[in-house]
């Protein structure tokens, strides 16, 4: 075999191997088990209260059954929790590691103004003081908690979350993970009770969006600020008509 023959073989095994990445370090045990908590649905903030549109979408057809219900948390997760409250959640855990309350007072002002309706403004600041009240009963001294407290007019639940999963001292992209997943179990509950749907058919859907999960935390991690947003105009419809809807489950 010549030089040449050698060196054009030695190219092309190169061109047919791809490259593997090394995967990345898993959390310790205790972050882990923390994170775990957060997105686990026994967490007191309330987030088992709310529908954040479904019962509306029920009540108005739209969502009848579980392949309806799997393909309206679908949408959900891909066009409004990935492109506004996971990067939210994102931009909020550098902030509080760095301890730059200027960057999160102004996070948590665009989930406040960019809340569409009442009900969903509710949502988010009633569970943003839950948590704020869940981070002081566990009797941890951080100072960045009482910041937590006092932002105006409330804090909001990306933020705080991004507060509580940044003391865990997980890698940001297993925080998100966890806030993307503790968001679909709530909402599969939502669709059991509110489509209904029976629990074999809840883990299917929560399955389905559980495979789109990493995808939306990594198109959430590359956003930048300016590319944040938070247009749903259907779902802010749905959820404005929730909040007059004569017979509810959820709140409003």
């Amino acid at each position: 075999m010549t030089t040449r023959t050698a060196k054009a073989t030695r190219t092309e095994k190169r061109r047919r191997v791809p490259r593997v990445r090394p995967a990345s370090a898993p959390p310790p045990a205790a972050a882990l088990l923390q994170l775990m908590w957060l997105a686990s649905p026994a967490l007191p903030v309330g987030g088992f209260s709310y529908s954040e549109g479904l019962e509306s979408a029920v009540e108005s057809g739209l969502v009848s059954n579980e392949q309806t219900a799997a393909a309206w948390l679908l949408d959900q997760l891909r066009l409004s929790l990935a492109r506004s409250d996971i990067a939210v959640v994102s931009q909020a855990f550098k902030a509080w590691r760095r301890n730059d309350l200027g960057a999160v007072t102004e996070l948590n002002a665009w989930v406040t103004t960019t809340r569409e309706t009442s009900e969903v403004r509710q949502q988010t600041e009633q569970m943003g003081r839950s948590m704020v009240e869940w981070l002081k009963n566990r009797g941890v001294a951080d100072e960045r908690i009482a910041q937590l407290g006092a932002l105006k007019p409330a804090p909001t639940w990306p933020v705080a979350f991004a507060l509580a999963a940044a003391q865990t001292g997980a890698p940001l992209r297993e925080a998100l993970l966890s806030f993307a997943f503790g968001w679909a179990e709530n909402m599969v509950q939502a669709a059991l009770k509110a489509v209904p749907l029976g629990q074999n058919a809840g883990q299917r859907v929560l399955a389905a969006l559980s495979a789109q999960i990493p995808d939306a935390v990594d198109h959430a991690m590359r956003l930048m600020d300016s590319e944040r947003q938070a247009f749903t105009p259907m779902l802010a419809i749905l959820s404005a008509q929730h909040e007059t809807q004569y017979s509810r489950l959820f709140r409003s």
